[in-house]
């Protein structure tokens, strides 16, 4: 991928708040184009509105990424739009934190078909167009991927499984130009798991610092490709 981003197109699962809409306002800052999708239309279209007043620069989207027909859909509707996909952010995510006794099989599932399946039904409706582009796939993992913890064995399993999904995809798909990079960052300033925003989220990551991380790769040189990031705070989270 070339260093200029003017007018690149990105595809961001979870783009309405958090993480991604941190990655959408920075890509918008450096002239690229992106689609962002959520469950839920009206945020979708909210957060799409909030980021640029130009409809030809944002597109918002409807998808659950746990459907391959879904994600199918909204990338069409986004090369449709835009002609083109040259960057895939698999970013949807959910969090479900409870001991294994008490852990539902409905958590579980839903853990598991939105951060990994998930991710494999993007990178499946993306492949064609990013072969074409030699694009880019950046997965948003967690150092939960690395890092077991108590209550944490939906959210573990999910996210170990991204990793190693997405280092074995980097394998599969450099013969065709394509990058892929997992970013595992800690502690971010979301409202991700039903945290309430404090003032102790001044010293975590912004969603702002990982959309910063983001395109600081995709302008990287073409011989270079850091697979796997881990961002942390640079000091202690209370």
């Amino acid at each position: 991928m070339k260093n200029n981003l003017k007018d690149k197109v990105a595809y961001i699962t979870g783009g309405s708040k958090g993480i991604g809409y941190g990655v959408a306002k920075a890509m918008l800052a450096r002239g690229m184009r992106v689609a962002i999708t959520s469950r839920n239309l009206e945020a979708a279209k909210e957060a799409a509105a909030t980021l640029s007043t130009d409809p030809a620069k944002v597109l918002a989207l409807k998808s659950n990424v746990s459907s391959l027909a879904d994600e199918a859909k909204a990338i069409a509707a986004t090369i449709g739009q835009f002609g083109q996909l040259d960057v895939l952010i698999a970013n949807a995510g959910v969090g479900h934190f409870d001991s294994i006794e008490n852990l539902s099989e409905a958590e579980w599932n839903e853990t598991i078909d939105t951060n990994l399946t998930g991710v494999f039904h993007s990178v499946k409706a993306s492949l064609p167009a990013l072969k074409q582009s030699k694009g880019y796939i950046i997965t948003i993992a967690s150092l939960a991927g690395a890092n077991f913890f108590e209550n944490g064995a939906a959210y573990n399993a999910s996210k170990f499984g991204l990793v190693g999904f997405t280092q074995a995809i980097m394998l599969d798909l450099r013969k065709y130009g394509i990058k892929v990079t997992t970013i595992m960052p800690g502690s971010v300033a979301t409202q991700f798991g039903n945290h309430i925003p404090s003032a102790a989220d001044a010293s975590k990551i912004q969603p702002e610092d990982i959309g910063q991380l983001v395109t600081d790769l995709l302008q990287m040189n073409a011989r270079t490709l850091p697979s796997k990031i881990e961002v942390r705070p640079s000091i202690p989270v209370k």
